[in-house]
């Protein structure tokens, strides 16, 4: 009969098992794993990303018979701790005054700005628009906006609080990351069959390949756009080019949106100088990214990751709605991850039968 089939015990396991969760989260039973989870998620995540910049580093300086492993990880720390005070001596006052001069000067060019397209929208919309009524919409808009502020100030305090905690926690979830990388794979090896075992190394190494060859990689090209923007910024005048670049880098880490989302704080402080100069904006990302796509990407990225662009896009914007920002950063390397490890074990799979 049809209900002493395999297949109908699986799914019906499976339903009940989806069944006993939901009943679970009602009575909040997983609150207190939800919690470790949301808390210790940020840190690994940063530390994972600074693990697979800095491993080549470390294994370089292993190289050297007098250099112990801690010490290898200390002096690249120390390193990274060096130009990071460097950077900070030549360029803190530069960030500072730009920071403080968009602090102070960009609301008054945006109401400015806004006080013109008013008074365009006065002599040209032949009574179809109501600059009043877009006013108040306006005010309503930002009263509530202010509200949801001072209501919500608690909790900004706390992310604020919270993202302190994880800058002080990641160097050290980073240290044992690179010290103790080695014993990764056996414990791993713990959970496997012992006639499993070749295959679960195999498949740990390329999902280990893949993940530093993605992060190295999209880290590069995302220092490289920001210091292209940087030029190009420069080039066409535009205000404050130094934080705008910094904010590329940051936004340029994800693929194909990122650079597109990097330069739209560009787009508005271009418009509260020159209309015109957004123009050179765009002309300014369209070069940058024929630059990428056609020299920098090819050469540090390759086809390691051979996934279709496409996929990718759709990816990212599932992963964009699901989980803003942060799906979309981890969207492509978790893929990468779940299709190394299926494409392998399907392929030992059909060796062994």
């Amino acid at each position: 009969m049809w209900w002493k089939h395999p297949y109908f015990k699986y799914i019906t396991g499976f339903i009940l098992l989806l069944i006993a969760i939901f009943f679970m989260n009602l009575l909040h039973i997983f609150d207190p794993i939800k919690i470790i989870i949301g808390t210790l998620f940020y840190p690994i995540l940063i530390a994972g990303f600074l693990y697979y910049l800095l491993k080549p580093f470390v294994k370089w300086l292993r190289k050297f018979k007098f250099m112990p492993e801690e010490l290898a990880i200390l002096t690249v720390f120390g390193v990274i701790a060096g130009a990071i005070y460097v950077a900070s001596f030549f360029l803190a006052e530069k960030i500072n005054t730009q920071v403080s001069d968009l602090t102070n000067k960009l609301p008054e060019k945006l109401k400015k700005m806004t006080k013109e397209a008013e008074n365009t929208i006065e002599q040209n919309d032949m009574g179809m628009l109501s600059v009043e009524t877009l006013r108040q919409k306006a005010g309503s808009y930002f009263s509530e906006l202010a509200q949801g502020f001072g209501e919500n100030i608690t909790q900004i305090v706390s992310t604020v609080t919270g993202a302190t905690t994880v800058i002080v926690i990641v160097p050290f979830v980073l240290f044992y990351f690179l010290k103790d990388d080695h014993r990764f794979v056996p414990f791993m090896m713990n959970f496997i069959p012992k006639k499993h075992v070749d295959e679960g190394k195999q498949v740990l190494r390329n999902i280990d390949e893949k993940l530093s060859a993605y992060i190295f990689g999209q880290i590069t090209v995302a220092l490289v756009d920001a210091a292209l923007m940087y030029i190009a910024y420069l080039i066409i005048g535009i205000d404050y080019a130094l934080i705008l670049a910094i904010f590329v880098a940051v936004t340029s880490v994800v693929p194909f949106f990122g650079p597109i989302i990097g330069i739209i704080p560009a787009l508005v402080i271009s418009l509260t100088q020159d209309p015109a100069m957004a123009l050179y904006v765009l002309i300014a990302l369209v070069i940058v990214q024929q630059l990428e796509g056609n020299l920098v990407a090819p050469l540090v990225l390759g086809n390691r990751l051979n996934i279709h662009p496409l996929t990718i896009i759709l990816l990212l914007i599932v992963a964009a709605a699901l989980y803003g920002f942060i799906g979309m950063l981890i969207a492509i390397p978790l893929y990468a991850v779940l299709k190394v490890t299926i494409i392998n074990l399907y392929s030992f799979y059909k060796l062994r039968h």
